[in-house]
């Protein structure tokens, strides 16, 4: 039996599927840290979301967690579930 997440597909920025979405590096994704510029991204399972309109990472980081990095090996300390992720877009792949 499949389970739920076999199913889910995660909501992309630009409507393309997720197998669509360009890829980028950790030095590119580190420059969307919410200081720099505008745009302020997090990767988790290799993929990146763009968090830019949650309130939560307004300064480009979320209590001790910062944007623009991997957030993957931080999430088994969190007080939530990786499901968070679901609320924002898939904006690229982590090469």
């Amino acid at each position: 039996m499949d389970s739920p997440e076999a199913d889910f597909e995660p909501i992309t920025g630009d409507g393309r599927p997720v197998a669509e979405q360009p890829f980028y590096t950790r030095g590119q994704l580190a420059l969307r840290n919410g200081q720099d510029r505008d745009e302020i991204w997090v990767a988790f399972r290799g993929l990146i979301y763009d968090v830019s309109r949650s309130r939560l990472w307004k300064r480009g980081n979320h209590y001790e967690h910062w944007a623009g990095q991997d957030l993957t090996p931080e999430m088994a300390q969190a007080p939530h579930l990786p499901t968070v992720f679901d609320r924002f877009p898939v904006i690229g792949r982590l090469a």
